[in-house]
């Protein structure tokens, strides 16, 4: 039975991954997947992590696959998909509590809100680094900050908050694990 969860767990890793990489790629391909101002709808994807732990490590490759593809500066790939993995990690931590040796998830209208929140957060924080410093656009910290904290609440929050309501009624068929 152990090895069937493992087997799971990859398989949803991967599914997620792949969304991930394909969202992108067809933000990138409408100029909204790089840049200052960022919408990629594949962020949306970083509220699964409130579903299924398979999210983190599904939602991090992806990032660095999508990051490769679009050619995104070594350094962006690394720091990028690290804010990515972050968010996802601390997605999972607010919607889930741990006892008795097993994580329990939180359901409520405070988990929902809360869950898009750490994405936000740490793309808001970090990626407004990488425009300045590794890309050498044009603006402020600040600036960059506003652009991509926009873009994150856009995809975060509005998409991923519509992701979360057509799944949480069905979670138990869907997120076996």
């Amino acid at each position: 039975m152990k090895k069937n969860k493992e087997v799971l767990f990859i398989s949803y890793g991967a599914v997620i991954a792949a969304l991930y990489t394909v969202l992108t790629y067809y933000a990138g391909a409408l100029n909204l997947a790089s840049g200052v101002i960022q919408v990629r709808f594949s962020e949306a994807l970083t509220i699964l992590a409130a579903f299924t732990p398979a999210a983190i490590p599904g939602l991090w490759i992806g990032c660095i696959i999508s990051n490769i593809l679009l050619a995104c500066d070594p350094l962006d790939v690394v720091f990028g998909s690290f804010a990515t993995l972050i968010g996802a990690i601390g997605t999972f931590l607010l919607t889930h509590s741990y006892s008795d040796e097993k994580w329990y998830f939180k359901s409520g209208k405070k988990s929902m809100f809360l869950a898009p929140l750490p994405p936000v957060v740490s793309n808001t924080l970090i990626v407004p680094f990488i425009l300045a410093y590794v890309y050498h656009f044009e603006g402020g910290i600040p600036y960059f900050m506003l652009t991509v904290g926009a873009g994150e609440v856009l995809s975060c929050y509005v998409l991923g908050l519509i992701l979360y309501t057509a799944l949480i009624k069905r979670k138990n068929q869907i997120f076996l694990a």
